[in-house]
């Protein structure tokens, strides 16, 4: 097996990846997506795996097209980085999956948002379609504040504005939850904990292992298999009646929750990794599948 790591830069999971692919011996090269160009051209590729690793949504999602259709397989896939990568998409996938999520509305103009914050109720959070890292969120307490905000949306006009997301506001016990799910299970997760509503570890939450019950198990390997499978990374509230799915994240971050949780989140990506090319390497011996022994280049130029 050949395997393609896409990246863009390479920040500590990525050396941890690497570390652990060399231990098992498998044969890698690195992808930068900043330096790759890709010839839509060309039918056949020198890698029979690519593990996507980019913190480009963009770059990430049409490289993983354009190999998914020349018979590359990927984890995760074109249509995992689709959907994970839209919030709306993933909240349809999960709700179409009857996993339990918090309720959410989607409107097109400033005036059928307020209506549908009507409907919610005050607070909701409003909600970039595509976004990571918690940026852009807003929690709007009131009619005031909701008509400003829709306001400056409009009047940006950018296609990430086109489209408002607007889910009702859970109130969380001062922290989320964090699973992570490889494969068909869950390896471990993290309470996050904040002072302020948004607890994203990027934004200054504090990560304390959380044990892996049935319930956060069932509930997060459901939320994998309805966006797609393969290595995510869940976002859950608890509330009265239950874990309730907030997002799921195709290209894992899980530096600050090895420490915590005592799991070595790489190892075990990496196992999987090694295992989906097991099966991949199985498939093209059998005729079934071919990930393009004839190709020509990988990076930069694919």
């Amino acid at each position: 097996m050949k395997l393609g790591v896409l990246c863009s830069i390479v920040r500590v999971e990525e050396k941890l990846i690497f570390d652990a692919l060399r231990r098992r011996g498998v044969d890698f090269v690195k992808i930068d997506d900043r330096e790759l160009i890709i010839d839509l051209h060309r039918r056949r590729y020198d890698v029979d795996l690519v593990l996507e690793r980019s913190v480009n949504h963009s770059r990430a999602l049409h490289t993983l097209k354009v190999l998914n259709d020349r018979g590359v397989r990927t984890i995760n896939t074109w249509e995992v980085a689709n959907t994970c990568g839209d919030k709306l998409l993933t909240t349809n996938a999960l709700v179409a999956h009857d996993v339990p999520t918090p309720r959410t509305l989607v409107a097109y103009t400033a005036e059928s948002a307020l209506k549908a914050i009507d409907q919610l109720g005050y607070p909701v959070v409003l909600k970039p379609a595509v976004g990571s890292w918690g940026r852009l969120l807003a929690r709007v307490n009131d009619r005031y504040a909701a008509e400003a905000l829709l306001e400056h949306k409009e009047t940006l006009g950018s296609y990430h504005h086109s489209t408002f997301y607007i889910q009702e506001f859970v109130q969380k016990p001062g922290r989320d939850i964090r699973s992570f799910v490889v494969g068909d299970r869950t390896i471990c997760a993290i309470y996050r904990y904040s002072d302020h509503w948004i607890t994203n570890t990027a934004r200054g939450g504090r990560a304390q292992n959380c044990p892996v019950t049935n319930e956060l198990d069932e509930v997060s390997v459901r939320a994998a298999n309805a966006v797609g499978g393969g290595v995510v990374a869940i976002d859950l509230f608890e509330t009265p009646s239950g874990l309730q799915v907030n997002e799921v994240n195709y290209t894992m971050e899980f530096r600050n929750s090895i420490t915590v949780t005592g799991v070595e989140i790489h190892e075990r990506l990496v196992d999987y990794v090694v295992a989906v090319g097991q099966e991949t390497d199985r498939r093209s011996l059998g005729g079934g599948w071919s990930a393009g022994k004839q190709a020509v280049g990988v990076g930069p130029h694919v």
